[in-house]
C-alpha cells in the first residue's frame, strides 16, 4: 500500500468539527447553570473584544445560578450589558463586583426552539464532516490520476474515508441525542 495518502489528517479534521460542536453546544442554555454558557459572550474593554472569563472568575455555586466575580470594578457594567445583549435571555443582578445570573426554568416553547437550534448545529457539523470526506476523496482521485496509487489503493482509501465519516456522523448523532434529552429534562 502506498503511503502517499494520509487518512489520519482527515480523521483529525473531522474530530475538530466534533470538538467545535461540543463547544458550541455547551453555550446552549438548558435550564441548568453552566459556566461555559458565557464563553461565547465578548465584552468591549480596554479597546478590544474580550471573553468574560478573561475579565472575571465565573463559577456555578448552585444548579440554577452563575456567579461572575469581576476583577476590575470599572468592567462590571460593561459585562452586565454584554450579558443582557446576548441571546441567553437572562438578567444579571449586580452586587458590588459580583454579578449573579439566575437561570430560569425553560418553557415548553423555549425547549422546542432550542431543539431546532440544536438540530441546526448538528446538521452544520455533519455537512462539515461530509465536506472533509469529499476533500479526501478528491485527493485520492488526484493521486490515482497521477498514478501515485493503484486502483486497489484507491478503493481501500475511499472505503476507509467513508468508514471514518460514518463513525463521526454517528458520534454527532449521539451527542445531539444526549443534548436533546438534557433540554427536554424538566
Amino acid at each position: 500500500m502506498s503511503t502517499n495518502f494520509d487518512e489520519k489528517s482527515y480523521q483529525q479534521k473531522m474530530e475538530k468539527t466534533i470538538i467545535s460542536l461540543k463547544r458550541d453546544l455547551s453555550s446552549l442554555r438548558t435550564g441548568r447553570a453552566n459556566s461555559s454558557m458565557l464563553d461565547t459572550i465578548k465584552v468591549e474593554v480596554y479597546g478590544q473584544q474580550m471573553p468574560i472569563n478573561q475579565l472575571a472568575t465565573v463559577s456555578v455555586p448552585e444548579a440554577r445560578l452563575i456567579s461572575v466575580q469581576v476583577w476590575d470594578q470599572t468592567n462590571v457594567n460593561l459585562i452586565d450589558t454584554a450579558i443582557k445583549k446576548s441571546d441567553l435571555g437572562v438578567n444579571p443582578q449586580i452586587d458590588g463586583q459580583i454579578l449573579r445570573i439566575r437561570i430560569p426554568d425553560l418553557t415548553e416553547e423555549r425547549r422546542k426552539e432550542l431543539i431546532k437550534v440544536l438540530k441546526n448545529m448538528g446538521e452544520k457539523s455533519k455537512i462539515s464532516v461530509r465536506n472533509i470526506r469529499r476533500d479526501g476523496n478528491e485527493d485520492v482521485k488526484k493521486l490515482l490520476k497521477d498514478k501515485k496509487i493503484s486502483e486497489d489503493d484507491n478503493k481501500i482509501f475511499e472505503k476507509n474515508i467513508q468508514k471514518i465519516t460514518d463513525d463521526k456522523i454517528s458520534n454527532i448523532d449521539e451527542i445531539l441525542k444526549s443534548k436533546e434529552k438534557e433540554i427536554l429534562q424538566i
